[in-house]
C-alpha cells in the first residue's frame, strides 16, 4: 500500500478519486435515510427474509420459505443477513438498516465502476466512472432501497473487475484475485439466480483472451531462426497449452466455489443444487404475471409490451453525458489492440443482457430496474470515452484550454441530472432525461413513483396534519390504502391514533377511511392529464417531483358512496341509488358512484339512464375498458348489435384481456347464426392469451353445435390454448396443454 501510494501522490485525479470514494461512502447512507420502503419490502422481501432465517434456526423444520409466494426461487441473501442483523440487535426500524446497507452496496457500485474504468485508462477515468454513475438518478434512487437490483448490480460490476483481473494475471492469477471473483458470484447468485451469467462473462472474456494471446504468439515468433527454420512456433504451442490448462484449471474452481457458495442462503436451491437452480431459472425467465401500467401513454399489460421496452427506457432514463461517452469510446481507441478484449467485453457486458430482455420479450416492468446489474459497465465505458477524448484533444491540440474544455464535457453533461438530484430527493428514481422531454413531459406517459417510494412521505404527512375533528364514526383515524403494507409499517408507532386498511383506487368511494394515500400508478393515463377532474376534489397534499405529481392524499368529506355500497351488499338497490347520486352532489366526477349507478341502471333496465353514466364517466377517463363494456352491453340490449360490436372492438383495444368484452361480441355473432363469427372472437382471445371458464364452455358449445364430439372438441380446445400460450412466449404452459392432448 505504501508503494501504491508513493507511486500515485503526485497524481490529483488519484486524490480526486479517493477524496469523491470517501465522500459517496458517507452520502449515499445519509440519503438513503429519508427514502421510502420499496413496492417489495414491507409484503415480500422482508417476510421472506425471516422465513429463510426461521428455516435456519429451526434446523429445516419451518419450511414456510418453500411456499410463500413463489420467493423460494429466488435467492435472498440480502434480506436474510439483515433479518438477522436487525432481529440480533433488536432494531425496531429495520428499513433504515436495510436503506443504509443497501447504499454500501450502491457505493461498491459505483466504487468498481470507477476502478475498471482507472485500470483501463487511469485515475481522470475512474473519477469520470464514479461520477457518472452516482449522478445517473435512476441507479441513485434504487441504491437506497432496492435489495434485489441493487446488490445485483454491485456483485456483477465487482465480478467483471476481477475477470479483468483474473485474465490480466493469468497464468498465474492471485489467490486474492480468485477469492474475491468467487465471492462476487456467490452473491450475484445468492440474490437472483441471473447471477450465472457472471460465468457465461468469464467463459467468453477467457475464449478472447485465448485469441489474442495465440494471435499474440504467433507474432512473435513469425521471425525465422538463423537457420532458415524457427523451432519457436512449437515451443510458444507448449508453453501456451500448459498455460491454457492451468488458467482453465484455476476459472473452472472459482466458478464452482462461487457457485455452491452462492446457495448456502437458498433453501430451495440447497435441497437439488443443480435442478433445482435450473428449475428456479426457468421460473423466472418464464414470469406469469402480468402487471398492468402506463407505456407509451396507455395502460399496457407488462406480458405484453413491444420487444424495445427496456433500451427505449433506458435511453431516455440516463443522463445524456453517459450515452453521448458510450457512443464515443468506439471513436476514441476502445478498439485499439491494448485495449481492445476489454473494451469488447465492457460493452457486451450491457449490451447482451438488454439485447436478451428484448429478444426475449422478458416480462419485465417497473421501467428497466431488472437490467440495472448491467448498468454499471456502459457507465465504465462511458468514462473511458470521454477520458480518451481528453487525451485526443490533449494530443491534437496541445492547448490547455482544449484539454480542460475537453474535461468539463462530462461533467457539464451532468448538470442536470445533478439539479434533478437536489431539488427531488429522495425521489431520484423519477427521472427522464432530455430525450423524453424532461419528467414534466414524460408525466402521463410513463409509469412515475413505480416503486411506491413516496408512501412513507404521504402517510407522515397525514400524521402530522391529521386531527381528532377528522375521525368519521371510530375512536382512530382510518387511512386507506392500495399498498396496505408500507403505510401498516409507516403507522407503526402511531397505532394509538391510526389505523390502516386496503382500499383500490377505482373503488375507493366503496371503502370506508377517512384518509386515503395513493401513488400514482396504474392510473388511466387520460384521467392522470384531465386538469379539470385530476387531482380529485378531495385531495389534500400532493408529492411532486419537477412539478408534477407522483402520490397524493384524499381527504373524505362525504361518506355518501360508502354508505351507498353498505345498502347494495345488503340488498337496498334503491337506499343505495339515492346515496350515490348525493355522492355526485358532493362530488361530480366520484367515478365510484357513476360506475356503482351505471350497474343499478343495467340491472333495472334503465338503458339510457346507463349510457347517460358511461358518456359522463368518458369525460373523466374515456380510456376504461370497463365503462366502454358496459356501453357496448347497453347498446346491445338496445338491439343495436354493430354498433356494439364497434364499442366491444374499442374496449378490447384499450385492454386486449377483458374476457367479458370477448365473450359479449362471440354471443352477439351467435344471437346472429353466425357460428364462425362467435368461434373467431373465443380464437382471438386465445391468441392473446386470455381463457376463463365461460370462453371455453362457449368454445366447447360452439364445437358440438358443428357436430363434433366431447373428445375431438376438448382436443380442438387444447389446442387453441397451447397455440396461444406459444404465440405469447409461455413454452411451458403450452407444453402442459399438448401433453393433454396426447393422453386424449
Amino acid at each position: 500500500m505504501k508503494k501504491f501510494i508513493e507511486a500515485n501522490k503526485s497524481n490529483l485525479w488519484f486524490w480526486a478519486f479517493a477524496a469523491i470514494a470517501v465522500i459517496l461512502f458517507f452520502a449515499m447512507p445519509l440519503m438513503s435515510l429519508d427514502a421510502g420502503n420499496s413496492g417489495d419490502e414491507d409484503g415480500f422481501q422482508i417476510p421472506q427474509g425471516e422465513n429463510v432465517l426461521n428455516y435456519y434456526r429451526s434446523h429445516k423444520a419451518d419450511t414456510t420459505c418453500m411456499t410463500f409466494e413463489n420467493l423460494k426461487y429466488y435467492g435472498c441473501s440480502f434480506d436474510v443477513v439483515m433479518a438477522w442483523f436487525n432481529d440480533t440487535f433488536h432494531i425496531d426500524d429495520i428499513a433504515t438498516t436495510r436503506h443504509i446497507a443497501n447504499s454500501l452496496l450502491g457505493w461498491l457500485a459505483v466504487l468498481f465502476a470507477g476502478l475498471i474504468a482507472w485500470r483501463v485508462a487511469g485515475w481522470r477515468a475512474g473519477v469520470m466512472a464514479m461520477l457518472l454513475l452516482f449522478l445517473s438518478p435512476r441507479f441513485l434512487g434504487h441504491s437506497f432501497n432496492n435489495p434485489k437490483d441493487i446488490p445485483l448490480a454491485a456483485a456483477t460490476v465487482m465480478a467483471i473487475y476481477y475477470i479483468m483481473m483474473f485474465f490480466r494475471q493469468a497464468p498465474k492469477p492471485k489467490i486474492s484475485t480468485m477469492v474475491m471473483l468467487a465471492l462476487s458470484l456467490a452473491f450475484a447468485i445468492s440474490i437472483r439466480v441471473g447471477g450465472l451469467i457472471i460465468i457465461g462473462y468469464m467463459g467468453l472474456w477467457g475464449l478472447l483472451w485465448l485469441v489474442k494471446r495465440i494471435g499474440d504468439g504467433k507474432a512473435a515468433t513469425s521471425a525465422p531462426a538463423k537457420s532458415g527454420k524457427s523451432t519457436a512456433p512449437k515451443r510458444a504451442a507448449t508453453v501456451e497449452k500448459g498455460w491454457l490448462l492451468k488458467t482453465i484449471g484455476w476459472a473452472v474452481a472459482v466458478c464452482v466455489v462461487g457457485f455452491f457458495a452462492g446457495l448456502l442462503l437458498w433453501p430451495y436451491a440447497m435441497q437439488a443444487p443443480i435442478k433445482n437452480t435450473i428449475d428456479s431459472y426457468h421460473a423466472m425467465s418464464q414470469f406469469a404475471i402480468g402487471i398492468r401500467q402506463i407505456y407509451d401513454g396507455a395502460m399496457t399489460w407488462s406480458d405484453a409490451l413491444p420487444w424495445y421496452y427496456t433500451p427505449k427506457f433506458i435511453l431516455t432514463t440516463i443522463p445524456l453525458a453517459v450515452l453521448a461517452g458510450w457512443l464515443l469510446y468506439p471513436f476514441f481507441g476502445a478498439f485499439g489492440k491494448e485495449r481492445r478484449l476489454e473494451s469488447a467485453m465492457l460493452y457486451f457486458c450491457f449490451l447482451f443482457p438488454v439485447m436478451w430482455i428484448a429478444y426475449t420479450k422478458a416480462n419485465v416492468y417497473g421501467g428497466w430496474r431488472h437490467s440495472l446489474f448491467a448498468y454499471p459497465p456502459m457507465v465504465a465505458t462511458a468514462a473511458l470515452g470521454f477520458d480518451a477524448l481528453v487525451s485526443c484533444v490533449d494530443r491534437r491540440f496541445k492547448r490547455r484550454w482544449a484539454t480542460i474544455a475537453a474535461t468539463l464535457l462530462p461533467f457539464v453533461l451532468l448538470v442536470p441530472p445533478a439539479l434533478h438530484v437536489v431539488r427531488n430527493h429522495p425521489y431520484e428514481y423519477v427521472y427522464f432525461n432530455e430525450l423524453a422531454g424532461g419528467t414534466k413531459n414524460a408525466y402521463g406517459k410513463y409509469e412515475m413513483d413505480y416503486y411506491y417510494h413516496s408512501m412513507r412521505e404521504a402517510t407522515e404527512w397525514v400524521v402530522e396534519h391529521a386531527e381528532p375533528s377528522d375521525m368519521q364514526n371510530e375512536s382512530k383515524i382510518l387511512i386507506g390504502s392500495w399498498h396496505v403494507n408500507s403505510t401498516k409499517y409507516f403507522l407503526r408507532n402511531d397505532t394509538a391514533n391510526f389505523r390502516q386498511r386496503f382500499v383500490r383506487w377505482r373503488q375507493r368511494g366503496d371503502y370506508d377511511w377517512d384518509y386515503a394515500v395513493f401513488p400514482l400508478t396504474g392510473i388511466s393515463p387520460k384521467q392522470l392529464t384531465n386538469k379539470e377532474c385530476f387531482p380529485p376534489k378531495e385531495t389534500v397534499h400532493q408529492i411532486t417531483v419537477d412539478g408534477v405529481p407522483i402520490a397524493i392524499v384524499l381527504k373524505r368529506q362525504d361518506k355518501s358512496d360508502y354508505q351507498a355500497a353498505q345498502m347494495l351488499k345488503a340488498g337496498r338497490a334503491d337506499s343505495a341509488e339515492f346515496l350515490y347520486n348525493k355522492a355526485l352532489e358532493v362530488n361530480p366526477n366520484n367515478e365510484t358512484a357513476i360506475a356503482a349507478l351505471t350497474n343499478i341502471y343495467l340491472n333495472t333496465g334503465r338503458l339510457d339512464k346507463v349510457q347517460e353514466m358511461c358518456d359522463r364517466y368518458a369525460k373523466i377517463d374515456p380510456d376504461d375498458d370497463m365503462m366502454n363494456y358496459w356501453s357496448a352491453y347497453a347498446t346491445f340490449l338496445q338491439g343495436r348489435s354493430s354498433d356494439a360490436l364497434e364499442k366491444l372492438r374499442r374496449c378490447k383495444e384499450l385492454n386486449f384481456k377483458n374476457t367479458s368484452a370477448y365473450m359479449l361480441a362471440a354471443q352477439i355473432y351467435l344471437q346472429s347464426n353466425d357460428q364462425t363469427g362467435a368461434e373467431g372472437e373465443i380464437l382471438r382471445a386465445l391468441n392473446n392469451g386470455v381463457m376463463d371458464n365461460n370462453l371455453a364452455e362457449l368454445y366447447l358449445r360452439i364445437q358440438r353445435g358443428k357436430g363434433i364430439d366431447d373428445r375431438l372438441a376438448y382436443y380442438s380446445l387444447y389446442n387453441a390454448i397451447a397455440t396461444g400460450l406459444e404465440k405469447q412466449g409461455k413454452k411451458q404452459e403450452a407444453k402442459n396443454y399438448r401433453d393433454a392432448m396426447k393422453r386424449m
